[in-house]
């Protein structure tokens, strides 16, 4: 028997990167995933290779009644919502003051506004079975950079709304938590690496350890780093861990 047979998740971001890697992982340990995001046809391919567990959703969350949607197509199909995990959202990088109000907006739109949306329209049905909500933030939540400052202030905004839904799930029976990656193996870091190659006139491949050097980090995570840590959270041999900020970084997060 794998730990989450008889389960449902909703995984959105779960196109690419660390959403699918995540509902990849959830299927292989025996949930039924929802997948949404807004590129139908990656969505496709990544529901191909779980099979017939998989329901794909593409929708734009950022728009406001698109959560309750995708929680009504989930219980319409499995009948059931036991994991909610809220990976949706990229923020945009700059000087801040390049970046625009629509910058901002569209930062929260999705990360912030999204994840909230589908955790109010979620939220009955994970108290009915004793569910798990998992928020994937960042650790620019904690330590903020002058690059990053629209990421970083969402990424604390839903660090702080994990902690207050980890007190409704002390009421309602509902697990809480809130994982933090530093830099990830995803498309976003290939161009971040494929622009640090082009200031320092070298190749890519030799890039990373540069990287890895000034970030000051034990190495580049993968996906599936990401997802190996949230299978254990939202099994039975996690539920102990409630209203926990988890920083999974190779030590990038220097704070207390």
């Amino acid at each position: 028997m794998k730990p989450l047979d008889g389960k449902t998740a909703i995984v959105t971001g779960a196109s690419r990167g660390i959403g699918k890697a995540i509902a990849q992982r959830l299927a292989a340990d025996g949930a039924r995933v929802v997948l949404a995001a807004r590129d139908a046809a990656a969505l496709a391919e990544v529901a191909d290779g779980i099979g017939e567990g998989a329901l794909v959703a593409p929708m734009d969350l950022r728009l406001p009644d698109t959560p309750a949607e995708l929680v009504r197509l989930a219980m319409g199909r499995f009948g059931r919502v036991d994991i909610v995990v809220n990976n949706a959202g990229a923020t945009k990088r700059g000087d801040f003051l390049t970046l625009t109000n629509e910058d901002w907006a569209d930062g929260y739109a999705l990360k912030l506004h999204g994840a909230v949306r589908l955790t109010r329209a979620a939220w009955p049905h994970l108290t009915a079975v004793r569910g798990s909500l998992l928020n994937i933030a960042g650790t620019g939540g904690r330590t903020p950079g002058a690059e990053f400052t629209v990421g970083g202030s969402v990424n604390a905004a839903l660090l702080s709304f994990t902690k207050a839904m980890a007190d409704n799930g002390l009421r309602d029976g509902v697990q809480v938590n809130a994982v933090s990656p530093g830099t990830v193996r995803t498309d976003r870091f290939a161009k971040r690496l494929a622009t640090l190659a082009t200031e320092r006139g070298i190749a890519v491949e030799e890039a990373e350890p540069v990287f890895v050097r000034e970030a000051r980090v034990t190495r580049v995570g993968e996906p599936e780093d990401i997802a190996g840590l949230v299978a254990f959270i939202v099994s039975p041999g996690g539920r102990f861990l409630h209203g926990a900020l988890i920083d999974m970084d190779g030590g990038s997060t220097k704070t207390l």
